[in-house]
């Protein structure tokens, strides 16, 4: 039985409302730690209540009873739910899981013969009761048989934000929450691509998190929040946390980028209206003063908008400073407070790719933005080639990879480019046609499939009819050939037609051709849909 508590006469006006002959089951959320932060629906259903439950370890301690303790009252039944194991390692024929749903089973059996027996019972939850609470087990097991209320409580990430005096989130910005528990591959993952990010259920698994953070590029970010709102709370840069010293209740925080405090050299720099298009880079546009580590990161954003990002590239654009890259391609890139975009159109790729150095050079964190993949007939090989040359040889440069339009294109259709495949652009800007004309010859005789990339635009209105003429002499006329205009897009158009019936008036620069060699294959499933697959095997002479 608890101690004997006087709780606030307002808050207990009242007992909590039950249906004749049978109890009512409260989840109550109990905040982050500090009793002061319950809720007044939380303290009354708590003095209330004729059964309080809690979870507790083996040790028999509870937190939560701690933190409801003033709130208690005479007379109270406490139901102390003790955990079998607190780590995975058990004897338990069933392993941790069916340690786990035997005692969820049991704790749920003994507060079912108190609802039964018409008393109201309240189960205690730190922070809130359905945010990966244990209260959640015995809600899943019980509310659908007796009437069931959640009090809502503060969570611990709303703790941890609170102490760190630091916005959460801004804006447009999306939190993430991730239990430590996850393996670190997939942490690493998702906390590249977060805005913001909440890391709970430390512990034990600090170290994987902590290298998560650093393999993604965020540890510099990380904040650590130790036991928030509650004695002992420890508040640091979870850089610099010893992982022999971490305890279960201690989060690690990504905060809103826009929270933190912009040095006076940015603001200075932001205040300026230049983010038109690559030109001079002035002393205004240095982020940490001179000798800040500055550094260009060439990203692929795949063939069209956020869905064909991937969480490394997701992530680099989110922590950019600038953004630089054809204005087609920014667009695909949410607007974020802070950052400065530098959009030009698509025929100035070295001077973008100077002006993207020449900002890391004078501490910038920059994102050359690139459609499909940066190293596929795009901007990564113009941001090397320059930062090759004596100006910038110092400035680190990063490409990541983004999905190409060959590949979004074959996987609308089926397995196109299963087998060896050859990726030319038959763009003539950059190179002869006579070059691309002889690429096309020895490609379509060695039999190969082809991913035709930039078949024509509205200057260029005869290549394709030429690569067709071409390719006749090589391929069979009813060789299939995929037309794939905007992949990914809201105009998206995919058709599956012969090589002899390629319409050029038809083709422009947003399509990509894939034509078939003479192993590739179509066939119309039992839904009507046509698919299109270039076979593996190959047969023997």
């Amino acid at each position: 039985m608890s101690a004997p508590v006087s709780p606030d006469p307002a808050s207990t006006a009242a007992a909590p409302p039950r249906e004749a002959g049978v109890g009512r089951l409260y989840g109550v959320g109990l905040g982050p730690g500090d009793p002061k932060l319950l809720t007044v629906r939380a303290v009354e259903v708590i003095a209330a209540a004729d059964v309080v439950a809690y979870h507790s370890a083996r040790h028999g301690r509870s937190i939560a009873r701690g933190i409801a303790s003033a709130y208690l009252r005479d007379g109270q039944i406490e139901e102390k739910l003790v955990y079998p194991v607190t780590t995975e390692t058990t004897d338990h024929p069933g392993g941790y899981q069916g340690a786990m749903e035997e005692f969820y089973e049991q704790a749920a059996a003994r507060l079912a013969a108190h609802l039964d027996a018409g008393r109201s019972v309240a189960v205690l939850a730190e922070g809130d009761p359905l945010f990966y609470g244990s209260y959640m087990h015995m809600h899943k097991r019980l509310a659908g048989r007796y009437p069931a209320e959640v009090v809502p409580g503060v969570t611990s990430l709303a703790g941890a934000s609170a102490r760190l005096g630091t916005p959460l989130v801004e804006g447009e910005e999306a939190l993430t929450v991730l239990p430590g528990t996850l393996p670190e591959e997939e942490l690493t993952a998702r906390l590249a691509a977060a805005d913001t990010a909440v890391v709970l259920k430390l512990g034990r698994t600090f170290p994987a998190v902590r290298r998560a953070l650093e393999r993604s590029g965020r540890l510099a970010e990380a904040r650590y929040v130790e036991r928030a709102t509650m004695a002992g709370e420890r508040i640091t840069e979870l850089a610099a946390v010893d992982p022999e010293s971490v305890p279960y209740f201690a989060v690690a925080v990504l905060p809103s980028r826009g929270g933190a405090v912009v040095p006076a050299a940015r603001a200075a720099s932001e205040a300026q209206d230049g983010a038109e298009g690559p030109g001079p880079a002035t002393d205004g546009d240095e982020r940490n003063g001179e000798g800040a580590a500055g550094h260009v990161v060439v990203v692929g954003t795949g063939p069209a908008g956020p869905l064909w990002l991937t969480p490394e590239t997701r992530g680099a654009l989110a922590a950019a400073d600038d953004l630089v890259g054809y204005t087609t391609y920014l667009d695909r890139v949410p607007v974020r407070p802070g950052q400065r975009r530098h959009g030009t159109d698509n025929r100035v790729e070295d001077e973008r790719a100077q002006f993207a150095l020449e900002l890391a050079r004078r501490g910038r964190r920059v994102a050359v933005v690139s459609g499909g993949d940066p190293g596929v007939f795009a901007m990564a090989t113009a941001v090397v080639e320059a930062a090759s040359q004596p100006p910038y040889q110092d400035v680190p440069i990063r490409v990541l990879p983004g999905v190409t339009a060959a590949n979004a294109a074959a996987a609308r259709v089926g397995a196109p480019l299963g087998h060896d495949y050859a990726a030319l652009s038959l763009s003539d800007r950059l190179k002869p046609w006579e070059v691309i004309a002889e690429r096309l010859r020895a490609a379509a005789s060695a039999d190969l499939v082809l991913a035709l990339y930039n078949p024509g635009s509205k200057s260029r209105t005869w290549q394709v009819a030429k690569a067709r003429e071409l390719l006749l002499e090589h391929r069979a006329p009813d060789t299939p050939v995929v037309v794939a205009r905007d992949v990914g897009g809201t105009a998206e158009e995919i058709r599956i037609i012969r090589l002899a019936d390629l319409d050029p008036a038809e083709v422009d620069m947003r399509t990509l051709l894939i034509v078939g060699s003479s192993r590739t294959r179509t066939v119309v499933r039992g839904d009507g849909e046509q698919v299109v697959w270039t076979p593996r095997t190959y047969p023997r002479p």
